[in-house]
């Protein structure tokens, strides 16, 4: 029989129970994540007056910044062209 001490049973208790727990939280959280807005730049506001950035899903043409409730309108930003040659 392997004689083992009190505190080196509950330290490898513990240790494989947080592995345990950390592993399944990742697997859980990997396919949970918030998809709805994505990287889609219509949903993404830039506030010109404080400078806060934010996400409105709602308004088309006009929004309203929620730090500093300035009326932002909609301004198409040129893309830049990359040139390959």
């Amino acid at each position: 029989m392997i004689k083992v001490d009190i505190s080196t049973a509950l330290f490898v208790y513990l240790f494989f129970s947080v592995i345990v727990v950390l592993i399944l939280w990742a697997f859980i959280d990997f396919g949970t994540k918030l998809r709805a807005y994505g990287p889609d730049e219509k949903f993404i506001w830039h506030c010109p007056i404080c400078t806060y950035t934010y996400i409105d899903s709602k308004n088309q043409d006009i929004s309203v910044c929620p730090r500093c409730k300035s009326y932002n309108q909609r301004v198409e930003v040129p893309r830049s062209v990359s040139n390959s040659t």
